[in-house]
């Protein structure tokens, strides 16, 4: 029997999308936005030996299995459950076909993560941080552009740049935390150094960024340099359970919340209340997760009314078809963290929320953005972090821009204040304004080899 028919056969006969494999046999609708090619017997080893998503990521990050088309749609199929994999009509139509070796189990493609030690430990952390990071700085800038920010720009109506929109994003924290000249600010998770760059720059301020990415912390140090800022700001390779000289006027925390599990969520909240003087300013930028019943228990009278408000909106669909890719090839022990609980968090250990504010769908916007450009420089990114690392950021940004769009993710920037004795040293109806625009940025763009989008 042709392989194309064999596989067909788990959704009896109907696949919702085309396929094609390497025996040169086709099935499924003509019409179908997507296609499933299965390039090599491999595919079907890494399936059949590791049944359910992780199989299907294996053989996709490998190149034994592709998808062709729009991965948009990827996201909107019906698919079976793992077990309809193994039907036995099905598995046995495959072992007559493909003989014995296909229960021989493949070694992992080598981009998948295997962190050891106790979980969130920091050697584990340092692991974890690595595998995403440490990819090549190169590959970044293909992705993120100039402004080498890696999270959620904030968009205006009619303004589609996304380095005016990252720029945007860092003043706007700038006025969210109030920076002034002289003030100590600590960027926890700071990335490739936009952020203290800015605040050094544009503010005055005396900036400690730190990083468990390596080549962050050298590529972040190596533009400071360049800038002119080497004295204002300091990136160092350390964890924020290592940090010692506090305390700071001001605390940025954007995109590396998602690294903080559950395990270490109170350690994180008291770790930086204490670095942060009494009327000190802390702002958590950071993708979370839409509410369950088990976050929030309801009434057993409303618990049907929350489940099926939950069922229509998709029920984390393509949150839930990621998860184990996400873990093994993405943000391994990365942890979404919903609102409510992370501000509880804050709250019960002597903060005040201030704002909150949701950048839902900027973040959609900031993702299409960067798959614009890894589409534009497939070949240059390819080059500089390999081809299954390329496959691994389409499939991760594209399941993620769904993801924030249809509100199976969410973001949130949460500022809190220390209190000094109840004064928050706030105003009575602060204005957060930005600009977008920042002079700093203007020479380290003319002069770097980065892509202007």
């Amino acid at each position: 029997m042709e392989l194309a028919t064999i596989i067909a056969g788990i959704f009896d006969g109907h696949p919702p999308f085309r396929i094609t494999a390497y025996d040169g046999s086709v099935a499924g609708p003509v019409e179908a936005p997507v296609t499933v090619v299965l390039r090599r017997p491999e595919a079907l080893r890494r399936i059949v030996t590791r049944p359910g998503e992780l199989g299907l990521a294996r053989a996709y990050v490998a190149g034994d299995l592709d998808v062709e088309g729009d991965l948009d749609a990827l996201f909107s199929l019906e698919v079976p459950p793992p077990w309809a994999l193994i039907k036995p009509e099905i598995f046995g139509a495959l072992l007559r076909r493909e003989g014995p070796e296909l229960l021989r189990p493949l070694p992992p493609p080598s981009a998948e993560a295997r962190p050891t030690g106790g979980l969130h430990s920091l050697s584990r952390d340092r692991q974890a941080i690595s595998h995403h990071y440490d990819v090549s700085n190169a590959f970044y800038e293909q992705v993120l552009g100039p402004t080498m920010v890696y999270s959620c720009a904030v968009f205006e109506d009619g303004d589609p740049s996304l380095e005016r929109a990252q720029l945007r994003k860092v003043d706007l924290v700038a006025a969210k935390l109030g920076l002034r000249p002289g003030m100590r600010l600590l960027d926890v998770g700071c990335g490739w150094g936009t952020m203290g760059l800015h605040a050094a720059a544009t503010y005055g301020c005396e900036v400690v960024g730190v990083t468990l990415s390596a080549e962050q912390q050298a590529y972040a140090t190596a533009r400071a340099e360049q800038l002119g800022l080497a004295d204002r700001c300091s990136f160092r390779f350390q964890d924020f359970r290592e940090i010692t000289d506090g305390p700071f006027d001001a605390i940025s925390s954007i995109g590396m919340f998602e690294h903080v599990g559950r395990r270490s969520l109170e350690e994180y909240v008291v770790a930086l209340r204490d670095l942060l003087r009494p009327g000190g300013r802390l702002l958590n930028h950071a993708i979370g997760r839409p509410a369950t019943l088990e976050d929030r228990p309801a009434p057993s009278r409303l618990r049907s009314a929350v489940r099926q408000v939950a069922e229509a909106a998709g029920s984390n669909r393509s949150t839930r078809i990621q998860t184990e890719f996400m873990q093994r090839y993405v943000f391994p022990d990365g942890e979404l963290h919903e609102v409510g609980n992370l501000c509880g968090h804050f709250q019960q250990m002597g903060f005040e929320l201030r704002h909150l504010e949701s950048l839902r769908e900027h973040y959609a916007l900031t993702l299409r953005c960067w798959l614009a450009n890894l589409e534009a420089h497939a070949a240059s990114a390819r080059a500089a972090a390999g081809d299954e690392r390329f496959r691994v950021w389409k499939l991760y940004m594209t399941g993620s821009a769904i993801g924030f769009e249809r509100h199976h993710l969410e973001i949130h920037q949460a500022l809190f204040v220390r209190p000094d004795h109840g004064r928050s040293q706030m105003a009575l109806r602060p204005n957060f304004t930005a600009s977008g625009e920042a002079e700093w940025f203007a020479p380290l763009l003319a002069s770097a080899p980065h892509l202007t989008t």
